[in-house]
């Protein structure tokens, strides 16, 4: 039985801003403030993280649809408590048409910790990365 995480934040831009900003798969270290450095290996397929405080992630984009603004990914290697992981970015105009929401969702299979505690590890992942975008777009509005 896979666990998941899916949660999603409503932004003040528009949907093509945002994408503009996280769309690329080699975007994450521009906006995620876990990731010290992106490099991108296998032809763009391949994302090695260094992440802040030491460690590496190793991804792989599975997915990528530029036009719908979303994109998939698989974890190779992590430090995260999580195997079998498979996530997916999608941006999409928000509900009132004045903003865009971004939906972040995640399957794994829990791996050396409880289900709760890897699914508590992966909401910490996105909500970090939430709260900073948030961040990035109040002072660019500045």
């Amino acid at each position: 039985m896979m666990s998941g995480v899916n949660l999603s934040t409503e932004l003040p831009v528009s949907p093509e801003q945002i994408w503009e900003l996280i769309g690329g798969f080699h975007a994450l270290g521009a906006w995620h403030p876990a990731i010290e450095t992106s490099e991108l290996e296998g032809g763009g397929r391949i994302r090695r993280l260094k992440l802040v405080g030491g460690g590496e992630i190793v991804e792989k984009l599975e997915r990528f649809d530029d036009q719908a603004h979303t994109y998939t990914y698989s974890i190779v290697e992590s430090p995260l408590p999580v195997a079998n992981y498979t996530s997916t970015l999608r941006v999409t105009p928000s509900a009132d048409g004045k903003g865009a929401k971004l939906e972040w969702s995640g399957a794994f299979d829990p791996a050396g910790l409880s289900e709760n505690e890897a699914v508590a590890a992966v909401r910490g992942v996105y909500e970090a990365g939430f709260e900073n975008l948030r961040k990035l777009i109040s002072l660019a509005k500045s």
